[in-house]
């Protein structure tokens, strides 16, 4: 009899080592897949705000060319300030890619003086502001603030389609710009207020 209770002795200790075995694994992969979510998720934040300003004006196609290439154009005049213009950011590099081979994608930055005569023939005030220009570098609409990508895509495929825009002249949450838009030497900033309000 006391070797039956040193044999069920043993078996139950057995049965515990095992479960507690199975208890540590399947809490080591649960640890594992939390770790590798939360990596994948910081990966993909990390890589949509890698996307800078700078960077899409350094590919950007320069505007003389944009206009004497026969491709369609996306302007998009910006500042290195506004959040709206940092926001779609991403996007617009995916729409670039996207779209680049077919459409000249042209950055103008509104705090450099050169492009003010461009500033005035757009009638530029807010910023994000997006002109589409056709194979002919005629404009043929425009969209002030933020755009979803969605309708951005879809005006592009529009546009290289010699088709209507299906969203011209969308409106969106802009990053608006004072009447004066040359700086003055003492304050460079001074002609632009930084904020964001909704156009209607």
């Amino acid at each position: 009899m006391a070797r039956n209770l040193d044999e069920s002795s043993v078996a139950s200790q057995e049965q515990v080592t095992v479960d507690m075995g199975r208890r540590f694994r399947n809490l080591l992969i649960v640890l594992v897949a939390t770790v590798l979510s939360a990596a994948l998720f910081l990966g993909f934040q990390a890589q949509n705000h890698s996307v800078s300003l700078t960077s899409l004006d350094e590919e950007s196609v320069p505007l003389e060319v944009a206009f004497g290439n026969g491709k369609p154009t996306l302007i998009e005049f910006y500042a290195n300030w506004c959040t709206v213009c940092q926001a779609m950011a991403p996007d617009m590099a995916q729409l670039k890619q996207q779209h680049g081979d077919s459409v000249n994608f042209v950055m103008l930055n509104v705090d450099n003086t050169k492009w003010l005569p461009e500033m005035l023939k757009y009638r530029v005030d807010g910023i994000p502001h997006f002109v589409f220009l056709n194979s002919k570098a005629e404009a043929i609409s425009q969209t002030v603030g933020g755009q979803p990508r969605a309708v951005m895509a879809s005006n592009l495929e529009a546009l290289v389609a010699g088709s209507p825009l299906p969203y011209a002249q969308g409106r969106g949450e802009v990053s608006k710009l004072s009447a004066s838009v040359t700086p003055t030497k003492s304050e460079p900033d001074a002609p632009r207020s930084h904020g964001s309000q909704v156009v209607d």
